[in-house]
């Protein structure tokens, strides 16, 4: 069970007060009626408000939503929309905490986003809660559009927007070179809008009650809030929401610590003392995940454990992936382990450079940025261990990985 602390930061907005999930009737009585409006003026606001996805890259809002309006515009094709829930990174449960909690909050979002770009067709996949889900649509028999919750095989790669769009069309739930792009040609070759859940939590928002309620929140070039895992040893994984610009020293304990994992698997480690004077910032937020590792703990050893998942776990379908991140994982192994080291951080710099930028999608990308930062923040543990010696004194596993619970 993962801890929800949804007052921590801020008043309550995407999760329930009271951490109990919310039915139809409970939703309506907290957020109020929902207005479908006028898609311009719905997308007006979203502008204005300066809503960004929550899905790790964080692109405008806006500019997903017109694109695919555009493609449908241009090639007399009604969208298809898509709300993904998949959450495959083993670090990230704050797609879950909202599904439970809210369903209905990115319901709405998603009958917005829906009637916004034209589509005649939507989707919400997850890995997990279907039976839940489908009870809360269920209650929703006013909804203008029908919703179909589609169950995805629990991967890190399978909420990736085209290997989500190709299993909601009957494939598997593998990347591929996409050309054209999802939004032009996603699902049963419709432009296809793939959303992250929790933006679209934070559009029903939006449209309830406008761009200047949304920007109380946040900084004037970041503004909102953002649901992030927290992970401290000795703690149970929670969830708590957080406006962008809050320290970082304020959600997770920085004294003792060595570094901290921003982002996720695909993320950054940053060495604690500059962590300490950063605030919480959505353009390297990735999965929002916050991991603390402490100074008794080798952050080699837990990359190394977490690039070994990331190779098990890429499709095989390009020579990056196939070829390139095994190689990388196993020369990180060798980092990891005290003793002589050879060649070892330059072949890592060197294959990192021939993997990034080729892959059909992003993995070797988001494996390149975790290596490359731990071999900054942990260059001195590096020294070390080519001496034969590790620092750290607890070798308890810390970062959550699938293939060895």
């Amino acid at each position: 069970m993962i801890a929800t602390f949804p007052d921590l930061h801020l008043p309550p907005r995407l999760l329930a007060p009271d951490a109990t999930p919310a039915d139809l009737a409970v939703h309506q009585r907290r957020y109020g009626p929902l207005s479908h409006g006028d898609p311009e003026t719905l997308l007006r606001t979203v502008t204005e408000s300066g809503l960004t996805g929550r899905g790790g890259a964080g692109f405008p809002t806006y500019r997903k939503l017109v694109s695919v309006a555009e493609a449908g515009r241009r090639t007399g094709r009604a969208p298809v929309v898509v709300a993904n829930g998949a959450e495959g990174e083993p670090a990230s449960h704050k797609d879950k905490a909202l599904l439970r909690l809210s369903p209905h909050l990115v319901l709405d979002g998603l009958q917005l986003a829906a009637r916004t770009v034209g589509a005649r067709e939507a989707y919400l996949a997850v890995d997990d809660g279907v039976t839940w889900l489908e009870s809360a649509l269920a209650q929703r028999t006013a909804d203008p559009l029908p919703v179909k919750v589609v169950r995805l095989p629990r991967s890190f790669l399978s909420g990736q927007a085209a290997a989500l769009a190709r299993y909601v069309s009957g494939g598997a739930a593998l990347p591929t070179h996409q050309r054209p792009p999802v939004r032009e040609r996603g699902v049963h070759r419709a432009p296809t809008l793939v959303q992250n859940v929790e933006t679209l939590a934070h559009l029903a928002l939006v449209a309830r009650y406008g761009a200047g309620w949304y920007r109380t929140a946040g900084t004037p070039t970041q503004p909102g809030s953002a649901l992030c895992t927290l992970h401290v040893p000795g703690r149970e994984p929670r969830v708590v929401e957080a406006p962008y610009g809050l320290p970082l020293g304020r959600l997770v304990p920085l004294e003792g610590a060595r570094a901290v994992l921003v982002g996720g698997y695909h993320g950054t480690w940053i060495p604690a003392p500059e962590a300490a004077r950063l605030g919480l910032d959505g353009s390297c937020l990735g999965a929002g995940v916050l991991a603390v590792l402490p100074v008794d703990r080798c952050g080699l050893a837990e990359t190394a454990r977490v690039l070994r998942y990331l190779a098990l776990q890429s499709a095989g379908r390009c020579g990056p992936c196939l070829n390139g991140l095994p190689r990388i994982a196993t020369a990180f192994r060798t980092l990891a382990a005290p003793g002589p080291q050879g060649t070892v951080r330059a072949d890592l710099a060197r294959w990192s450079g021939l993997v990034e930028g080729r892959g059909a999608c992003h993995h070797p990308d988001g494996t390149v940025r975790l290596v490359r930062s731990a071999l900054t923040a942990f260059a001195a543990e590096a020294d070390a261990h080519a001496r034969g010696h590790c620092t750290a004194t607890d070798h308890t596993p810390l970062l959550p990985v699938p293939e060895e619970d």
